[in-house]
Formats: C-alpha cells, sequence, structure tokens
C-alpha cells in the first residue's frame, strides 16, 4: 500500500539522499521545513554543508516537474512540497503553534484526516517524536543508515586450541578452523588459548587467509608502546601499511588519539611512509557554542585540535625520556613542533568544511570525533583518500558523548563504517576497553 511519509528537517539534514529511502511512497516535505532548511544554508559545519546539498538535489528534481504536485521519483515515488494542510487548529491547547515543530505535526494530522492514505512523520528528534505520538500522529525514526545490531563490531575473539595449533601459528600461519568461516572478517584479531597447556596463547589476526601472529607488536612509535590487549590491536592496524581504513572506538582515556599520533608521527617524520599528516576534527561544540572565532583557518581550527596538541605534548615528553627515566625538558613547545612541520607541508589541520573538494594522496588522514559525523558525511570523507593513503576514524559512539543532534549511537558515521566496511581486506577496527588515562579518569568512565 502507498504511504506518506512527512519528512522533518532533522532527516534530511542526517542524510541529504534521504529521496532514495522511501520505495515508490509518497515523500512529502512541509513548506516550513524548506524554510528550516533556508536558515541553516550559512551554517558553517556539517549541517549548513548537508543544508546546502538538499536543495541542489531538490533544485536538480525541480527541472523535471511541478514539485508543487508531485515529482516522480527514480524509485517510482512521488516527491512534493506540502502548501495546504498547514492549519494549525488541529493542535490541542497547550501546544505553541509558532513553533516550527508544531507546524510540521499539524501537517502530519491534517493529511492524516484529509487522504485515505496511511500518514506517518519521519523524525529523528525524540522530542519531536514524543509530542507527535501524544498528539495521534503515526511516528517512525529515520531508519535507512542505522544499525541494528544491539553488538557493535569489536574486531576481536576469543579462541581455544590445542598448543600443537598454535605452534604452527608462528611457522606458516594457521588455517582457520571450519567453525569459524564465515563468521571471522579479514582483519580480526584472535586472541588463541591453549586447552592443554595453561598460559600457552598468542595474539593473532586473520589476513584474510590465514590466521597470523602480530607483526608489530615488538615495536615503537615516538616512543610509544601499546600496554594492553585491545592497544596491541590498534597498534598493528596503524602500523600496517596495507590497512588503508581503520576505525577504533573507546571511552575517554582508552588511547585512541595517542594511539593514532604516535604511529603517524612515526609513519611520517621518521619512517617516511605517507608524506604528511592530516588532522581532521568535525566542528560540534560541546554545549554551548562559543560563536564564530576570528583569524585565519589554522586559528580558527586551534581550539578544536587539543586531543591532539595534548597527543604530540604527552609523546614529546615520552620521547625525551630516557632509559634510566630522566625527564629532559624539550627545547621547543608543541606550537613551534607543529608550526615547523605545518610550514613544511607534513601536517595539516582541517575541518569537514576545509576538505571539499579536495584528494589527498600518500597521507595519513586521522578524523576524531568521528561519532559526531552522519553517515553521508563520513562516506563523503572517504571518498577524499588518492593513492597510498590511510584514514583513521577515532571515537566514542556513546549516546553522552554525540553533540550533533542529527545522529545518536546507532546512526551516527563512526559506527556506520564500521559496520559497512569490516567485510574488506584493506580495513580493520578494534574497540579499546581499559581506561589507561589515569587511575581518576577510569573512575569517572565506568563510576559515574
Amino acid at each position: 500500500m502507498i504511504k506518506n511519509y512527512v519528512i522533518d528537517t532533522n532527516v534530511m539534514i542526517h542524510d541529504p539522499n534521504f529521496l532514495t529511502s522511501f520505495s515508490d511512497n509518497n515523500v512529502i516535505i512541509p513548506v516550513v521545513a524548506i524554510e528550516e532548511l533556508d536558515n541553516l544554508k550559512k551554517r558553517e559545519g556539517l549541517v549548513g554543508f548537508s543544508a546546502r546539498r538538499v536543495a541542489k538535489e531538490l533544485q536538480i528534481l525541480m527541472q523535471k516537474g511541478d514539485i508543487q504536485k508531485g515529482i516522480p521519483l527514480e524509485n517510482g515515488g512521488m516527491l512534493r512540497v506540502e502548501l495546504k494542510y498547514l492549519d494549525t487548529s488541529v493542535l490541542p491547547n497547550g501546544i505553541d503553534a509558532s513553533k516550527n515543530d508544531s507546524k510540521i505535526i499539524a501537517v502530519t494530522l491534517n493529511l492524516q484526516k484529509a487522504e485515505e492514505i496511511p500518514t506517518i512523520l519521519v523524525t529523528k528528534d525524540l522530542y519531536m517524536s514524543i509530542k507527535a505520538s501524544s498528539l495521534g500522529a503515526n511516528v517512525e525514526d529515520y531508519q535507512n543508515d542505522k544499525i541494528v545490531s544491539e553488538d557493535v563490531y569489536t574486531g576481536y575473539r576469543d579462541y581455544y586450541m590445542p598448543s600443537d595449533a598454535i605452534n604452527l601459528v608462528y611457522k606458516e600461519g594457521l588455517e582457520l578452523p571450519e567453525e569459524l568461516k564465515g563468521e571471522v572478517f579479514p582483519n580480526e584479531f584472535i586472541h588463541i588459548k591453549s586447552t592443554d597447556s595453561q598460559g600457552h596463547e598468542v595474539l593473532t589476526r586473520f589476513d584474510g587467509k590465514r590466521i597470523v601472529p602480530l607483526k608489530y607488536t615488538n615495536e615503537k612509535a615516538w616512543g610509544l608502546t601499546p600496554i594492553n590487549r585491545e592497544q596491541k590491536m590498534a597498534f598493528e592496524l596503524l602500523m600496517n601499511p596495507d590497512i588503508h581504513f581503520a576505525t577504533i572506538i573507546g571511552g575517554a582515556g582508552s588511547g585512541k588519539t595517542i594511539l593514532a599520533t604516535s604511529t603517524a608521527l612515526q609513519n611520517v617524520i621518521e619512517a617516511n611512509r605517507y608524506r604528511k599528516i592530516v588532522f581532521v576534527r568535525p566542528v560540534i561544540a560541546a554545549g554551548n557554542d562559543i560563536g564564530f572565532l576570528p583569524g585565519d583557518e589554522k586559528e580558527k581550527l586551534r581550539p578544536w585540535m587539543g586531543s591532539f596538541y595534548d597527543a604530540i605534548e604527552n609523546l614529546t615528553d615520552l620521547k625525551e625520556t630516557s632509559k634510566d627515566n630522566t625527564y629532559n625538558k624539550p627545547s621547543f613547545t608543541v606550537e613551534d613542533f607543529i608550526e615547523q612541520y605545518r610550514q613544511r607541508g607534513i601536517i595539516e589541520t582541517k575541518t569537514f568544511t576545509y576538505m571539499r573538494g579536495r584528494t589527498f594522496t600518500n597521507s595519513l588522514i586521522i578524523v576524531d570525533e568521528a561519532q559526531e559525523m552522519t553517515p553521508h558525511i563520513a562516506k563523503l570523507m572517504l571518498t577524499r583518500a588518492g593513492r597510498d593513503s590511510k584514514f583513521i576514524f577515532l571515537g566514542d559512539p556513546s549516546d553522552n558523548q554525540i553533540d550533533n543532534h542529527y545522529v545518536d549511537s546507532k546512526s551516527n558515521g563512526l559506527i556506520y563504517t564500521v559496520e559497512k566496511m569490516k567485510p574488506y581486506t584493506i580495513t580493520g577496527h578494534v574497540s579499546l576497553k581499559r581506561v589507561e588515562r589515569s587511575p581518576l579518569a577510569k573512575l569517572a568512565e565506568q563510576g559515574m
């Protein structure tokens, strides 16, 4: 049966390609949602970009028909901007009819009464959903790119085998056991423990063909050594040039940023494996936004790049500590260090706003706080990858770490790419569990 889907503004911002997600049904955009897009088009960052992208898609469609009467979509549906059914008298007393959310709900309720077609409001706003449902509207979340699995892929598993089989891992690699075929993904880690010899175990990686031992487990990167099992796995992904896309998930203090930064400095400055490092942060404010910042791109981005500056400062301290634990204070500041390599084109700091149109060749790109991206933005980010480049997405996708109102723990770009990219031999993922920053950080992360 054909249905009417009334689209809230936040759905269009979340996924500018939303038009292809409703099969052969009617896609209805209330005119007030167009007004909201118009107000958002000049917004800096991801929201403004998505608003402009939606407008361009609608402009292309308008060349094929009258958007007020309805334009046929490629999948068999119809798109129209709703200019009727705007009467807010359908709303009960106590509802502020001047709010755009209320106007969109009114359009939905009026359509439900006027047309003999099931009408559904599609929104990603929880408060909008609660209010609309309480007023009798049928409401659905936008599910097209939402990860439905409750168990997010961790990138590793435990497995038990006889000691003889464990020994084969070091000789020529081990054939994947029959019961694991079809379950283990390329570059997934397997912690193999002996069934007949206590304490005999090995941390391995499935390279797509065989189970092999870790290659970089005894190496350091810019003075840093991984200190727990999951960090060793992440270190393997970050150091391996055959892995072109790595995702690392973990809570505050688990070591995501410092591991990625140390391996980047090692691979670019020490080993010359890549031409440059590009640090990227989506500009989403935690709490109230501080507004526009003065200065050029570099100066505007400095407040957002604190995690990278902190990581480089800690790594520099680590590198300046001698074998007898004597600390030699470096003769330069972190700002001096970054500026020196920035002027030589070896370090760049970017936000997505400045990434459009770029192609990064022979580069190592680290995207921090990737949970703030929508799946659409994450896909666009990865299309910036040129030959011999590597992308690293870092973040914590739990709801209390997401400040972007257009995504949640199941619909953000980080989780989306983890699940969609896990079957490929050039990608890898690890979830970090332990907090290593300090005892206080561990208490805050786990006990509050």
